[in-house]
């Protein structure tokens, strides 16, 4: 298990899911497949939009050396169409 200081400084990774209803959670993590593993089966780590629309399924993640690298990128990919999310994941190798 990672130390707080590790988790701060990194790897942070951005990461897409597609829900069950083929909607699109981003979010940030130091681990994907332990973040994933929460959004679909944990009661109370999960964010409760994916809590609704299970299962998810990982369809993207970007490195990102830091927190702050992650959180900005991943407000930037909010702000993008949902055909220019589908463009990521599609035109990108995980």
């Amino acid at each position: 298990m990672l130390k707080k200081s590790e988790e701060l400084l990194g790897p942070w990774f951005v990461y897409m899911v597609q829900c069950q209803d083929n909607s699109l959670y981003t979010g940030v993590c130091v681990d994907t497949e332990r973040r994933v593993q929460e959004h679909n089966f944990s009661a109370k780590k999960a964010a409760r939009y994916t809590r609704a629309r299970r299962p998810v399924i990982l369809r993207y993640q970007e490195n990102c050396k830091n927190r702050s690298e992650a959180c900005k990128r991943e407000a930037a990919i909010k702000k993008l169409s949902r055909q220019q999310k589908l463009a990521l994941f599609t035109s990108t190798p995980r």
